[in-house]
């Protein structure tokens, strides 16, 4: 277990781990590259190691270095079958985008993950890839452990989705690489476009717009990768918790350096910034085809505020700790057309509406809403069961220093999969956090 007690103010710099999102892809993409990629900045968490494995095992040939990474690739449509399944672990986003690379090459191989990935739906990736000739066998036609094997002959679609998903579109795009014509994906709202951006620094043409029914993207196959070296930003998703922390925590004052600002990643900082957080910018730059910047945030009298729908796809990792900011905020912070997070790691909407209910605050929810009534003060003095969710856990940690009483977490290793040092950094800038 682990106790988050109030402290007196959170200042310093802190040092945060690269991107995840463009973590997961840097790996895949250097190995559908012939040639050396060298990645800095590669964030060292579990669910990148699953990707890291389940590429090597494709036949990519993946070494660390003392500063860097260097991934040796086989190419589009070049995997080897492996003689192993592959293991994802918690990471939907191994799983999912792997999927799509491997679909349209004519092999077989197995996936499998923990119990949490297990219960995640997975027909929202089959149903594109099986129109691009792949086959699959999983159980009950959506989950975990799923059999694909690659299309011998694939085909090229035009596919619109209905849910409003990077994975989704990223598993089609990389799909397309290996098809003959033009593979076309249309979604409603613009997600992360991190594999469009990516792919563009990678030699590859994606031709990106806004259309009448939302974004499409359109992939020539048969387009080749060339070996790039990258660098990865730090991940904003993991930036919220201190961000958060910095503004509910009187006289804080915290510096964060080499923030990733894609404007498909910013919603959150949109949202607080609308609430009335102080947030200075500093340093904005390009790096490897991504926006960066350097941010300095402080204490901030907050309001609470409806979060507009639009905004969504672009903070969707951040609600369970924005939720935690609105329990600080004066009057009622609105949170609508989440559904999304009840196929998180945990359901996010019941894991923190649970958990904010135990420390005092009041909370109206539904399948895919939330509501948070801030208040002066919050009492907390609760012991919050993370459901093994590591951005439920870092949500609660960050609220125990600014409640009246202390809080207490039934498990903290989750945390590993997306922010190992979380704990070290937190304590670097004034948390008290205790391992017990």
């Amino acid at each position: 277990m682990i106790t988050s007690n109030k402290t007196n103010s959170l200042r310093g710099n802190v040092f945060l781990p690269g991107d995840k999102s463009i973590s997961h892809r840097a790996i895949i993409f250097g190995a559908l590259s012939i040639g050396k990629t060298v990645i800095e900045g590669l964030l060292e968490s579990e669910d990148i190691y699953r990707t890291i494995k389940a590429m090597e095992k494709f036949g990519a040939r993946i070494i660390k270095n003392e500063n860097n990474w260097e991934v040796d690739g086989f190419g589009v449509g070049g995997f080897s079958s492996p003689d192993e399944v592959i293991d994802c672990g918690n990471s939907g986003t191994t799983c999912r985008l792997i999927l799509g690379a491997i679909a349209t090459t004519p092999i077989t191989a197995t996936f499998i993950g923990d119990p949490s990935l297990s219960k995640r739906p997975m027909d929202r990736i089959i149903q594109p890839l099986e129109r691009m000739g792949a086959s699959f066998v999983a159980r009950e036609k959506s989950f975990l452990p799923i059999t694909v094997t690659g299309a011998r002959d694939p085909l090229a679609i035009t596919f619109e989705s209905k849910i409003d998903s990077a994975q989704i579109k990223s598993a089609v795009l990389l799909a397309g690489l290996n098809c003959r014509g033009e593979t076309t994906y249309i979604e409603k709202n613009l997600t992360r476009n991190h594999t469009e951006n990516m792919l563009g620094d990678f030699g590859v043409k994606v031709d990106s717009r806004f259309c009448s029914t939302g974004s499409i993207h359109k992939l020539q196959g048969f387009q080749e990768l060339t070996p790039k070296k990258v660098f990865v930003p730090a991940d904003p998703s993991s930036a919220a918790f201190f961000i958060a922390s910095a503004l509910i925590v009187k006289d804080s004052n915290i510096k964060l350096n080499n923030l990733c600002m894609n404007h498909t990643r910013i919603g959150f900082l949109e949202t607080v910034r609308e609430m009335g957080a102080q947030i200075e910018l500093s340093n904005n730059r390009t790096v490897s085809g991504e926006l960066v910047a350097d941010l300095t945030v402080c204490f901030s009298k907050l309001k609470g505020i409806e979060v507009p729908i639009a905004r969504v796809p672009s903070m969707i990792d951040e609600y369970p700790i924005l939720s935690i900011i609105a329990s600080f905020a004066t009057g009622k912070t609105v949170m609508r057309g989440i559904k999304e997070l009840t196929v998180k790691e945990s359901n996010r909407i019941i894991s923190m509406a649970k958990g904010l209910k135990q420390c005092g605050i009041e909370i109206e929810y539904g399948d895919d809403f939330l509501i948070v009534s801030g208040q002066k003060k919050v009492t907390g003095g609760a012991k919050i069961k993370t459901f093994g969710d590591h951005r439920v856990a870092m949500s609660f940690l960050c609220l125990g220093q600014a409640s009246e009483k202390p809080i207490v977490l039934d498990e903290y290793s989750s945390i590993n999969t997306s922010f190992p040092t979380f704990t070290k950094e937190f304590r670097k800038v004034g948390a008290d956090i205790r391992q017990h």
